[in-house]
């Protein structure tokens, strides 16, 4: 029998500080995008660089760690699955979204020193 698998591994940098969410019933969310890049030469052959934004979730004990973790500019490694949904826009538009639903991470980078004043 064959395995199908939703799997999804990305590296890049945080594009801005995550956000946190607390629902009523305790759960967490925490939000943040992973802007990923890939290099090519054009017809030209210059050097062209096209980045890509991914919108990333995690939930739980992971949404806290993370959330002390992040920050906008940190590179690190995600790995999760794909979550595709739907919604309905502001102007009543049905919209399409995917979500990396991120089940493990790992920080490639060092924190930058605390500036003192």
């Amino acid at each position: 029998m064959n395995q199908v698998q939703n799997s999804v591994t990305l590296i890049g940098n945080l594009g801005q500080d995550p956000s946190l969410y607390q629902f009523d019933n305790g759960n967490k969310l925490l939000r943040f995008s992973l802007a990923t890049s890939e290099y090519r030469k054009n017809a030209k052959g210059e050097k062209v660089t096209e980045t890509m934004w991914h919108s990333c979730v995690a939930y739980g004990k992971l949404a806290d760690l993370m959330n002390g973790l992040l920050a906008k500019g940190r590179k690190v490694a995600v790995g999760g699955r794909l979550r595709y949904g739907q919604y309905k826009d502001k102007d009543g538009v049905e919209r399409h979204k995917v979500d990396i639903v991120v089940d493990n991470f790992q920080l490639l980078d060092k924190p930058q020193e605390a500036k003192v004043a």
